[in-house]
């Protein structure tokens, strides 16, 4: 309680989940409004339901990351994002800071990578911080001061993880070995390949036999 407390929340999932959340809302020229006033309203209810010292809502940037140069095929799969969502982005940003909300927008790295790093800072200077996200991939951040929010989304209520919570998930005893679990599973939803032959049970399996992938290969 007496933690100076961090909000991070990851804007782009917003956009998503608003798109294919919301009616196909139009004003009267015809301009597609459904993404901006459900983003609107779930970021309103964010700051009215978790008060906190500081908090920024984080959008991925235009055009490719870091991790094109390293993996050329990363989320190659993606479908191209859809004109009705891309078109509403730049106003739905200038409606954000007129309410007086931050945004921040990092280029060549995703808002995925802003907010484990403001987490990461954040915590060395005694913070106290919640990742807004539904990414399973932030669990490996988790830890006694970190936690997950994930939204209450398709009838199932919001769950906060924090270090157990992650642990019992994936069958683990720090959170951090979540990242050589993904590293064995892959992800199919970034085109990201794993070990051929390795799904979810058996990267888990292993990686609590061995604790890591160093000693699995040993």
């Amino acid at each position: 309680k007496n933690m100076k407390t961090l909000l991070l929340i990851d804007g782009s999932s917003y956009l998503y989940r608003a798109f294919h959340a919301m009616p196909d809302f139009r004003n009267k020229e015809g301009f597609p409004t459904g993404v901006i006033y459900g983003v609107l309203n779930m970021l309103q209810n964010t700051y009215k339901k978790y008060e906190s010292t500081y908090s920024v809502c984080v959008f991925d940037a235009k055009g490719k990351t870091f991790r094109n140069d390293i993996f050329k095929d990363y989320k190659a799969n993606r479908p191209k994002m859809p004109e009705d969502l891309s078109i509403q982005i730049e106003p739905l940003h200038k409606a954000i800071n007129a309410m007086g909300w931050p945004i921040l927008i990092k280029e060549g790295v995703e808002a995925d990578d802003v907010i484990g790093t403001l987490s990461k800072k954040a915590e060395k200077d005694g913070f106290c911080t919640y990742m807004m996200t539904p990414d399973k991939d932030f669990g490996q951040l988790v830890s006694e001061n970190i936690f997950m929010f994930k939204p209450a989304r398709m009838g199932n209520k919001a769950e906060v993880w924090g270090e157990y919570e992650v642990c019992e998930r994936f069958g683990i005893v720090k959170p951090e070995q979540l990242i050589d679990i993904l590293g064995l599973w892959g992800d199919a939803s970034d085109n990201i390949p794993g070990v051929p032959g390795i799904g979810e049970k058996t990267a888990i399996k292993l990686i609590g036999e061995y604790d890591s992938i160093e000693n699995l290969l040993e």
